[in-house]
């Protein structure tokens, strides 16, 4: 207890900054200042009694405040680490159409999940392909465990089955990839203003007159990377800029974890996967009514049902091979 006090004391400019513990953190520096008060006053005999027991009180405040303060402190690295809130990309592959059809189907999939988990899912840009499918596309997803439970669904996923427009009735395979990035609150990348080029266009799609009249959606390519990022959720073009400029923070953040995943994979007993989005992860083959996780080495039947958004039981998986990793 003694320890997680001293670290407070040491640290009290710090949570004094935080907008969490700054109340917390001033009270704890007012105890501070009040024991040394009494701590002079209890050099006086007459008054060592009185202030021995005043100072107990402080110190016991003091420990029930450090306690506090430790237990933000914790939660924090813990939503930093699994943040509840990230934004979701799918883009079509290799397949023309179809891969766009499909890319559609899992952004459905995951839409589906997220209600089915009291998750918002807002669309943040798109670029729908001409039967209806997408050949990119970006979302963002907030709500608890978010990224805790979605981070392994990076990588690419491929399809199998008889397009409609397949006469001959041969199985074609087509593939999307998905990236899951997460949105931190402590910024890790420092992005020199240079190396950002803007370009500004009109926001597509219905909602009124303004959509069509004013440049309200933002596009930023870090030059030195060639990472570039949309936005046209927002109506103003200074806010469509701001979370463009938070997403873009994310991919790079999120390159750079995988760069150091790559790295160390030799060092790992497990690897669940690389969190690469060139990896391929999972089959969906449509006509064996079968999606198979190839890291996992484990498969599910209903593929509609999966479709729909019923990732629980892939999901669950997970957790089991986290927990067992962690232990």
């Amino acid at each position: 207890m003694f320890l997680v006090s001293d670290h407070i004391r040491n640290n009290l400019d710090t949570y004094k900054q935080n907008p969490r513990t700054s109340f917390l953190a001033g009270e704890y520096e007012r105890l501070l200042q009040e024991g040394e008060e009494l701590a002079q006053l209890g050099s006086d005999p007459a008054f060592a009694e009185l202030a021995q027991g005043d100072l107990e009180t402080i110190e016991a405040q003091k420990a029930a405040i450090a306690e506090q303060i430790a237990a933000i402190v914790k939660a924090e690295e813990m939503e930093d680490e699994y943040p509840n809130e990230i934004v979701l990309e799918v883009r079509a592959g290799a397949g023309g159409e179809e891969a766009a059809l499909f890319a559609g189907e899992l952004a459905f999939m995951y839409e589906r999940y997220a209600e089915r988990r009291g998750w918002q899912f807002t669309t943040l840009a798109a670029s729908p392909s001409d039967l209806g499918g997408y050949r990119e596309a970006s979302f963002e997803v907030r709500g608890i465990d978010v990224f805790k439970d979605l981070q392994y669904e990076t990588g690419v996923h491929r399809v199998q089955r008889i397009p409609a427009t397949e006469k001959a009735g041969r199985i074609h395979t087509s593939t999307a990839s998905v990236a899951i990035l997460p949105i931190r609150k402590r910024r890790r990348i420092e992005i020199n203003p240079a190396d950002i080029e803007i370009e500004f266009s009109r926001s597509g799609g219905a909602g009124g007159q303004n959509v069509n009249k004013v440049e309200t959606a933002v596009r930023l390519i870090h030059k030195p990377t060639g990472i570039d990022v949309r936005c046209s959720s927002e109506r103003s073009q200074q806010k469509n800029r701001d979370r463009a400029m938070q997403i873009l923070e994310a991919k790079l953040d999120v390159r750079d974890e995988e760069e150091e995943k790559k790295k160390h994979a030799h060092e790992r007993r497990e690897q669940i996967g690389t969190g690469d989005r060139s990896e391929k992860i999972r089959t969906y083959n449509i006509p064996q009514d079968r999606v198979t996780d190839h890291r996992l080495k484990e498969s599910w039947h209903n593929v509609p049902g999966i479709l729909n958004g019923n990732l629980d039981p892939i999901i669950e998986v997970f957790r089991e091979r986290m927990a067992e990793e962690a232990s």
